[in-house]
């Protein structure tokens, strides 16, 4: 009988995907996602294209948090370093997008030294606080230098070309962001298997025992914050190149806690669950909104003004379901319903 639940040999539990059938399923994804924008309504590309951002900020915030067991708040502090960095390097500078975009993720990578050692000695919810500080302290600089940022009145960013073709459209970001997404989800999938994820891992379970076994934590923790803040800072090139203007009310704390929300609602350690995490934090607003305006349209209409407040309020209620009734998230259940239809009749419906 066919089971995708049991490893017989060191490779099997270490390959990027279980079956190879598992490829074609990948593929007709990716090729559905490259129709989409040429075949689907504008507004269901533009959604898909903040998933895809979204997807690359999550799975970097994942793995500093989710595989590392490094809590960071200050996800919203790299997000901005990302932005302003395109928007300066597009704008002033005319940069192509691909460089500018490795650049950014480069500055904030850099940044994230000034979080990452403190974290050698800092755990729970002392690093938490220390990771918001530094988002806070970000968002101040910004605002401060206003001769490079625009300060408090905010930044244009100029889409100026990939490899020397203009990029103008909103469907040539979309391409854009697929592509760095699929880059990230290998390049995220292939370190987490490799001697960096486990030491990662080892970390998160338990550091003293990680230090007794000659893992360096030193260097690990700082590679975690660096590679978790390069791909927040990818992310937040994307996101600025979408919206075209970024202002540092974009950067507040609950684009933070939105990420966090993203990680606890897909599953904690996994790139799959980073995605489907971004796929329901970015979506469930204006759904709700809709269910809601349309079921109870005699009663009351929702106000778009009050956005940010609905999502809040979405957002708390969704962390306390899941962490009462899915700790593991999404991508836990995902594996349970696999196995369920795998080893029918035998499988479990529940974990």
């Amino acid at each position: 009988m066919r089971t995708r639940t049991f490893k017989q040999t060191y490779g099997e539990l270490t390959r990027l995907l279980p079956y190879s059938s598992s490829w074609t399923w990948y593929a007709g994804l990716l090729a559905a996602l490259i129709a989409l924008p040429l075949v689907g309504p504008a507004y269901v590309s533009t959604f898909v294209l903040l998933i895809l951002s979204a997807s690359v900020g999550a799975i970097g915030l994942n793995i500093v948090t989710g595989s590392a067991g490094l809590i960071s708040l200050g996800h919203a502090g790299f997000l901005a370093i990302g932005a302003y960095t395109t928007a300066i390097l597009t704008t002033d500078y005319g940069l192509d997008l691909v460089p500018t975009l490795v650049i950014a993720g480069l500055v904030s990578a850099a940044s994230s030294l000034l979080v990452g050692i403190p974290s050698l000695r800092l755990k729970g919810l002392y690093l938490a606080i220390t990771t918001l500080a530094f988002s806070i302290i970000v968002t101040q600089l910004i605002v401060e230098a206003e001769w490079l940022t625009g300060g408090s009145i905010g930044k244009a960013v100029t889409r100026t070309t990939v490899f020397g073709y203009p990029v103008r459209s909103t469907v040539s970001i979309y391409y854009l962001a697929l592509g760095v997404l699929v880059l990230t989800i290998f390049g995220a999938l292939n370190l987490l298997r490799s001697r960096v994820g486990r030491a990662w891992k080892a970390i998160r379970d338990y550091d003293t025992a990680a230090r007794m076994m000659g893992i360096n934590l030193v260097h690990y923790k700082l590679s975690a914050f660096a590679v978790s803040a390069f791909l927040t800072g990818v992310a937040g090139g994307l996101s600025g190149l979408y919206v075209r203007y970024i202002n540092i009310d974009g950067f507040t704390l609950f684009v933070s806690v939105e990420a966090v929300a993203m990680i606890l609602v897909g599953g904690l350690g996994s790139v799959r669950g980073a995605i489907l995490g971004a796929i329901i934090i970015t979506i469930l607003p204006d759904v709700s909104r809709w269910l809601m305006n349309t079921m109870f349209r005699s009663v009351f209409v929702l106000p778009a003004a009050n956005s940010q407040e609905i999502k809040g309020i979405i957002y708390a209620v969704m962390i306390i379901l899941f962490l009462r009734y899915e700790p593991d998230g999404l991508a836990a259940r995902w594996a349970v319903v696999k196995r369920f239809w795998s080893e029918w009749p035998l499988g479990k419906a529940r974990g």
